[in-house]
């Protein structure tokens, strides 16, 4: 039992010191052209998302293509983004989700090997689709023993679970639970009666790109954003006006990045912004794995004007 108490009364610390704002960039996965991860240019682009003003970096999230990665390829990933942040003090979120709850127990105890981990990103449970209090009882537990805190990752159009504002708001009132990526397809009631009544220590992190102004508006703390690889420091900027309140400097930035962020997704992620990026000569390849396939010409060229509109 004690066992049990250390683990949960840690994480519940480390959620309350956690201050969960700003942008923060789930890392693509770059590859070789003999298919290996391409370390040293994960490495940069960690360091020039932090360099372009985002708070913090996510490894293995979807963006990563974590599902396409065996478990070394995993810990060479996490290792590289935690020595980055550990130079730079830096937040890192690592994703740790699972389709079971004794699966992600595992996901989560292999992160006490790396100290800079700040945070860990889950999912709600995929394929299984609990009730909403199978989904708290597997929260719970698994806050229970997580060396970190967590961030709930709800996406329900990836996950087949729609969670409500009252579950999402009893997930948030768990101690060792920080945060939610709330990626809904959507800005609907929920958001706003999330984000009307939101549990102490208990912040939203917008995870649907083209929405980020929006939630902002309504009080979402920042965002987890695979688009920010690109123009960070305005979506940095953008989170810093409408913490300011300049809605004059704010909405038009809003919606310039929507855009963009709306071109980056045009095809299944990270493809778009895998091939930007190679464009730009920021990773070896636009390669992605199976069963995604490589960006077009076209969408590749959409993101790129739309970048250039930003200027």
């Amino acid at each position: 039992m004690a066992q049990d108490i250390a683990p949960a009364a840690e994480a519940t610390a480390a959620a309350e010191a956690l201050a969960l704002h700003g942008i923060h960039v789930p890392l693509v996965t770059p590859f070789t052209r003999t298919g290996d991860i391409a370390a040293e240019a994960l490495e940069a682009l960690a360091h020039r998302v932090l360099d372009a003003g985002a708070t913090g970096i996510v490894a293995l999230g979807t963006t990563a293509e974590t599902a396409c990665l065996d478990e070394a390829e995993r810990d060479l990933v996490t290792g590289v983004c935690a020595r980055v942040c550990g130079e730079r003090g830096a937040p890192l979120t690592v994703g740790a989700g699972a389709s079971g709850t004794r699966a992600a127990e595992v996901s989560l105890a292999r992160l006490a090997r790396w100290p800079q981990v700040r945070a860990a990103l889950v999912t709600v449970p995929p394929f299984v689709r609990p009730s909403a209090a199978g989904v708290l009882a597997h929260f719970a537990r698994l806050a229970g023993v997580s060396p970190v805190p967590l961030i709930v990752y709800h996406v329900p159009y990836r996950t087949g679970q729609p969670l409500d504002a009252a579950a999402l708001r009893a997930l948030g009132s768990l101690p060792g639970v920080a945060g939610v990526k709330y990626a809904a397809g959507g800005i609907g009631e929920d958001a706003v009666a999330l984000l009307g009544d939101l549990p102490a220590g208990f912040e939203v992190l917008a995870g649907d790109d083209a929405y980020l102004s929006p939630l902002l508006a309504l009080g979402a703390a920042g965002g987890i954003l695979a688009s920010a690889h690109l123009a960070t420091d305005r979506f940095a900027e953008l989170a810093g006006a409408w913490r300011a309140g300049d809605v004059a400097r704010a909405r038009p930035l809003g919606h310039a990045l929507a855009r963009m962020s709306a071109a980056a997704f045009a095809e299944p992620n990270p493809a778009v912004l895998k091939g930007v990026l190679h464009a730009q000569g920021r990773i070896p390849t636009p390669d992605v794995r199976l069963p995604l396939l490589p960006a077009s010409e076209g969408a590749v060229a959409a993101v790129t004007a739309a970048l250039e509109g930003l200027a």
